[in-house]
């Protein structure tokens, strides 16, 4: 790979970082890459602020975690009171630092629901605006987008295209990573099972 590309803030002072997380695909993918088949549903989550601690580490120039943002789906609770719990308490945890927030949006449920499972609707559009409108408005000087998901290069492109902010990558080693056609980049961070074990979040967020 290529050196590690600058980011945008001026000599002598760091930069701004902000760290994306898409997490239903970062969730999913960590179950893919790391755990065995049918594991449980719990296995696969990690302490979001550990993570974007452990990405602006690795950045070659002087950085700051400004945020972490994380983009994720909520139970409705008259379908699943449980789930809705947990997610709340999650995010009310995360949220403690003061340096993540987190930006649900309710999930669709078909009418033959739970033969066919709920999913995420307007979470990747949410993700996708706010990555473009926080580099318009000076938000930070290098954002770091964890995902797999292709519908995000668009926004992706965008940022480098209009020189919003500088902007990197991450995922997991194995996982599928975005990138520029016939391309290496963006930069992207290869997070590891060695790593991912030191992250993970085991909190049993079921229990009040």
């Amino acid at each position: 790979m290529s050196a590690l590309p600058s980011g945008a803030a001026g000599q002598g002072k760091p930069d701004r970082v902000v760290v994306f997380m898409d997490y239903q695909n970062l969730h999913g993918w960590a179950r893919r890459q790391f755990h065995p088949i049918n594991v449980h549903p719990a296995e696969g989550h990690v302490d979001p602020l550990r993570l974007a601690q452990l990405l602006v580490s690795r950045r070659r120039r002087p950085s700051v975690l400004a945020g972490v943002r994380i983009y994720r789906g909520r139970p409705a609770p008259a379908h699943q009171a449980t789930a809705a719990a947990a997610n709340d308490r999650q995010t009310s945890d995360w949220e403690r630092s003061g340096l993540v927030t987190v930006i649900r949006r309710s999930l669709r449920y078909p009418r033959d629901w739970p033969a066919t499972p709920a999913s995420e609707k307007g979470i990747d559009v949410a993700l996708a605006i706010d990555l473009v409108a926080m580099g318009m408005s000076n938000g930070y000087d290098a954002a770091i987008l964890f995902s797999s998901d292709t519908d995000l290069l668009p926004a992706v492109e965008t940022v480098v295209d209009r020189k919003l902010g500088h902007i990197e990558l991450a995922t997991w080693s194995g996982a599928r990573r975005l990138r520029f056609p016939n391309s290496q980049l963006p930069w992207c961070h290869f997070v590891g099972e060695a790593e991912y074990r030191t992250i993970q979040d085991h909190t049993d967020y079921t229990q009040v």
